[in-house]
């Protein structure tokens, strides 16, 4: 039996640990999530992103809540959500800190331009997202914002890039 089944035979409620384990098996898409402001800029590497609606086209992104990018996005009223090729996959490190570079020298890497809002917008990501927040809810350690997308960017090539087991890889 895997540790993960008997985590959920065991006990009513997981444990943050088994949970971030079952949640490790969940592929999910690679993106860079950008903002501007008084403060420079400011991105971050997410996987919870999600539609909401086509009409008027809306997504959801979900930041932990003691971010210095989310803390960025509720003070400018915007922000982008790039997807990611294969291809950036060292953006992705960058982005998420592993590889210790944080605020304006993340984006020293790529090659940036923005839209609609002046959000930075990757020009090799696969689609870009430019996003008015419409609103940010608390929902435990981080907050749900909800971005109406006033503006599309990318065209990169090639195949996606998928976090899964706590690595990244193209597919």
């Amino acid at each position: 039996m895997t540790k993960i089944l008997e985590a959920a035979m065991s006990a009513a409620v997981p444990e943050a640990a088994a949970f971030r384990d079952a949640m490790a098996e969940v592929a999910s898409a690679a993106h860079l999530v950008t903002t501007s402001g008084p403060s420079g800029r400011a991105g971050m590497t997410a996987t919870a992103i999600a539609s909401v609606s086509d009409a008027p086209p809306t997504l959801l992104a979900c930041i932990e809540a003691g971010s210095r990018t989310l803390a960025a996005i509720e003070a400018s009223g915007f922000f982008c959500v790039n997807t990611l090729s294969a291809l950036d996959y060292e953006l992705a490190g960058v982005f998420s800190g592993r590889a210790g570079i944080s605020g304006e020298a993340r984006f020293a890497r790529g090659e940036w331009i923005t839209l609609a809002t002046g959000a930075p917008v990757l020009k090799s990501a696969l689609v870009s997202f430019d996003c008015r927040l419409v609103a940010a809810h608390p929902v435990a350690t981080h907050k749900v914002l909800i971005g109406e997308v006033v503006a599309l960017g990318g065209g990169g090539a090639g195949e996606g890039l998928v976090y899964r087991k706590r690595r990244f890889g193209g597919f």
